[in-house]
């Protein structure tokens, strides 16, 4: 009886497919899985040969004033592009990999051409109906996956500046969600907010605190 193939064989041997013409290619890259608060962003973006942009690189290689840029250009320039996300429950019931993932899936179905080759940023692929291939430090290597990962992050930081209009006194406009001193004292002080990734161990500590303080006699 013939094993099955594990998931990351499976992977290791999508990605050392050699293609043929790819026609449209899309790149794929996602911001926002270290963070302990807010959703996984994810992008897809097919570019247009015609229309170069110049100075696209890894988005955290790139200023907030260049990557916002970039952004508009991206969105005016691009054959097309989508940006998909999964949200904070999502995050805590399947687990961040499987939301990344998903995240991704979405991005690149929600383009609205069909792309015959998928590159994906990191060393996993989601479950595509395409050819895919993981490329890792892609968001450096390909352009396609560079403005894939300014699209992911310009989208997720301007969501937690909203986050921060909600909910101030966590500083989610300055920290993006990420566990900085600054955030892991106001979890300390105020508790978890609904943005906040329970599934996250700095978060089940201060839910832990909230109802053992909630429980104790006064």
């Amino acid at each position: 009886m013939r094993s099955r193939k594990s998931l990351s064989e499976t992977q290791t041997l999508q990605q050392s497919f050699v293609w043929g013409d790819p026609g449209l290619v899309a790149g794929v890259d996602e911001a926002g899985r270290g963070p302990l608060a807010g959703p996984v962003v994810a992008a897809a973006v097919i570019l247009d040969e015609t229309q170069p942009i110049i100075g696209l690189n890894d988005s955290k290689k790139l200023s907030a004033t260049r990557r916002d840029r970039l952004f508009d250009e991206i969105r005016a320039r691009a054959l097309c592009c989508s940006v998909a996300m999964a949200s904070v429950e999502e995050i805590d019931r399947l687990n961040i990999l499987q939301a990344t993932m998903l995240a991704m899936r979405r991005a690149v179905d929600g383009l609205r051409l069909k792309p015959r080759l998928v590159l994906v940023d990191g060393n996993r692929l989601p479950v595509l109906d395409v050819r895919a291939e993981a490329i890792v430090q892609g968001d450096a290597k390909v352009q396609a996956i560079s403005a894939a990962s300014i699209l992911a992050k310009v989208t997720r930081d301007r969501g937690l500046d909203e986050l921060h209009e909600r909910y101030p006194h966590y500083g989610f406009d300055q920290h993006k969600g990420y566990g900085t001193a600054h955030h892991l004292e106001a979890l300390r002080r105020w508790g978890p907010c609904p943005a906040h990734r329970r599934s996250f161990a700095p978060v089940a500590e201060a839910v832990r605190r909230a109802a053992d303080a909630a429980t104790s006699p006064a």
